[in-house]
């Protein structure tokens, strides 16, 4: 490869030696630009995405492991307990779910700011300040951000280990990049080990097989990192699912089995505010939802050819080839969709991005300048307006299906089905965890129980089988009482104490 100068386009004075990642002038004003948007970020979760939302279906698996209010839900093969690590701070001791969400907030924003907070130097902060607010925007980082789930943090972990792997490259012994590329990549396999992979694999090749890049420190600190951060999984597919193929293989099953599957249409249904597309079916999105999606990929290839002119190509190409092979597991190699699961590939691609809409209001003429900024400037309002209306549309609904839920639960308390007791049947995970009660299922994902196990508590704690308005009970229910929920049918078991009159 020949060599070449790594000049910055805004702002550069002077070349700097060619085996250097781009560096940009740094000035005081520039972290407090950065803080300003991760906490603009804070006030929009808090205000758009209201606390009191309740807790979604996943949610109350991972908070339900740390929990001591509740049974602990059955962990599937794919999960991992990074998120319950992440909520235990607040939910071992406390059952508030507005409290949580306010701590994940703030976490949330925190982390933003530390993945920006590694960029500086690598780009203009006007380019990362614009780049964390066009992610932090995005109605599916909004929605996710204050939830205990964990994609945001792995989209966090990406940009700050890349960065970092940047850094270490260029910066010879610097210690604290090693200790980020270690530190981001085991928040990574903390939260989803799969993804972790997926995110690092341009790193680990760059690493190997490059003579410019091989770095032992920082191939080390990286495979250190993924390591550590996914020792408990790799420990606990031993311990609880028969070894590490094993859970390997029923997590693909779990997943509808992962191979050649062009899911990009699902992705592209999810968009409009479907948090689970599976089965993915129903008509496309308004196209004023789906045109980012098409813009997007073509403004980072502006981006890329940016960057290449400016001959400092290493940043660019590595976040892109990072955020495409994130991408991939998601639209080529399942058979469902949710937009959660791109939010790794958003991160990394918002400083591209952003880079070129910089250099777009920044280089034209005196002309021309005016013209663009115009037509950038209603792009962005119109893209936000988008954003804030799926938004509100999600949260509404998800708001609505939470209460019913609790609703739910709250009718279960009054037919004599409370603590200790358990639930089976349509919906049984999250209205169990509002209930207080133990979730059962024969089969399918979450099999932990048999008609034989359940009959046998029946007699000994109030048991309940929920079931869809139109949908027979198992044959073991079918004697229990019968009590209309709403649109739900509950079965009672006789073991139950009476309802209050």
């Amino acid at each position: 490869m020949a060599k070449t100068q790594n000049v910055p386009l805004i702002g550069a004075r002077r070349p700097k030696p060619p085996d250097r990642a781009a560096r940009t002038s740094r000035r005081p004003g520039d972290l407090g630009l950065l803080a300003l948007v991760a906490g603009a970020f804070i006030l929009a979760q808090l205000i758009l995405v209201h606390p009191g939302m309740g807790l979604g279906w996943d949610e109350t698996v991972y908070v339900s492991q740390v929990s001591p209010h509740v049974p602990a839900a059955f962990f599937s093969a794919p999960r991992a307990r990074g998120v319950p690590l992440l909520v235990a701070p607040i939910a071992s001791w406390s059952s508030s779910t507005v409290l949580l969400r306010v701590y994940l907030a703030l976490l949330s924003g925190l982390g933003l700011f530390v993945a920006l907070r590694v960029w500086h130097g690598l780009f203009p902060a006007r380019v990362l300040a614009l780049a964390g607010a066009l992610f932090a925007t995005l109605w599916v980082t909004l929605f996710y951000g204050p939830q205990a789930m964990p994609n945001y943090w792995v989209a966090i972990g990406a940009l700050v280990c890349v960065g970092c792997f940047l850094r270490a490259r260029s910066g010879g012994r610097d210690r604290a990049a090693l200790w980020g590329i270690g530190t981001s990549a085991a928040l990574m396999a903390w939260m989803r080990p799969s993804d972790a992979v997926w995110v690092t694999l341009p790193l680990l090749v760059l690493a190997v097989a490059v003579p410019r890049w091989r770095r032992a420190r920082p191939l080390f600190a990286l495979v250190a990192g993924l390591l550590a951060g996914a020792a408990e999984w790799i420990i606990e597919a031993y311990v609880s699912y028969g070894g590490l193929g094993q859970r390997l293989s029923d997590g693909s099953r779990i997943q509808g089995g992962l191979g050649w599957n062009i899911a990009v249409g699902d992705q592209m249904r999810s968009l409009g505010g479907r948090a689970l597309c599976r089965p993915c079916t129903g008509g496309m999105p308004n196209p004023a939802v789906l045109a980012w999606w098409f813009v997007l990929p073509l403004i980072a290839v502006l981006g890329l050819v940016i960057a290449v002119r400016a001959r400092r190509t290493a940043p660019t190409l590595l976040l892109l080839t990072c955020a495409t092979t994130a991408g991939i597991p998601y639209l080529l190699m399942i058979g469902y969709a949710a937009p959660r699961f791109l939010l790794p590939l958003y991160a990394l691609v918002a400083i591209p991005v952003a880079d070129a809409l910089v250099h777009l209001v920044t280089v034209p003429g005196p002309r021309w300048r005016p013209v663009v900024v115009t037509l950038v400037a209603v792009a962005l309002a119109g893209h936000l307006a988008v954003q804030f209306a799926v938004l509100q549309a999600t949260v509404r609904r998800t708001t609505d299906g939470h209460h019913g839920w609790t609703v739910t639960a709250a009718e279960l308390h009054r037919l004599g089905v409370r603590p200790p007791c358990a639930l089976t049947g349509h919906e049984s995970v999250p209205i169990a965890f509002y209930a207080g009660c133990s979730s059962w299922a024969i089969g399918g994902h979450n099999g932990n129980a048999t008609a034989r196990s359940i009959t046998s508590s029946a007699r000994h704690m109030p048991v309940a089988v929920v079931a869809a308005a139109g949908s027979k009970p198992p044959g073991y229910a079918r004697t229990w009482a019968l009590h209309r929920v709403g649109d739900l049918f509950v079965y009672v078991s006789p073991g139950a104490g009476s309802p209050p009159p």
